[in-house]
């Protein structure tokens, strides 16, 4: 996780260098804030993964020495099945649709956002999973 962290904030001093570059040369306010915003994003998933780092085992992508066999095994838990993320992505774009269309697809859209994400917080509580 490290190399990807020192990626990430490399990635961020060009993004920075070229927004201002790009801010002074056009004069053009909208490019200029999204480069801006993807200069403070790149910066924050950099951060994030070199402060993610320090706290987790060496992985295999950080020795200079490692083949690619030492990187097999178990990364960690992905639900195999769900449909929570379904739902949340119609209520999610009926939600941005109710700002062209009109407001009151609002009151369609955050009923499916709730249950959504209710459904996939609470995801494994059901069953054998259930804290008593």
């Amino acid at each position: 996780m490290k190399i990807q962290g020192k990626m990430f904030l490399w990635l961020a001093v060009f993004i920075l260098a070229m927004a201002i570059i790009y801010g002074l040369w056009s004069k053009e306010p909208a490019g200029t804030t999204a480069l801006f915003l993807a200069f403070g994003l790149s910066v924050m998933i950099g951060y994030y993964l070199a402060f993610t780092a320090r706290r987790v085992d060496v992985g295999a992508q950080d020795n200079k020495e490692a083949d690619v066999a030492d990187d097999a095994g178990e990364i960690g838990f992905f639900s195999p099945h769900s449909w929570q993320p379904l739902s949340l992505a119609v209520g999610g774009a009926l939600a941005f649709l109710s700002i062209a269309i009109g407001w009151w697809l609002m009151y369609f859209s955050a009923p499916l956002i709730l249950v959504g994400l209710w459904g996939w917080v609470f995801e494994y509580y059901r069953g054998e999973n259930r804290t008593q």
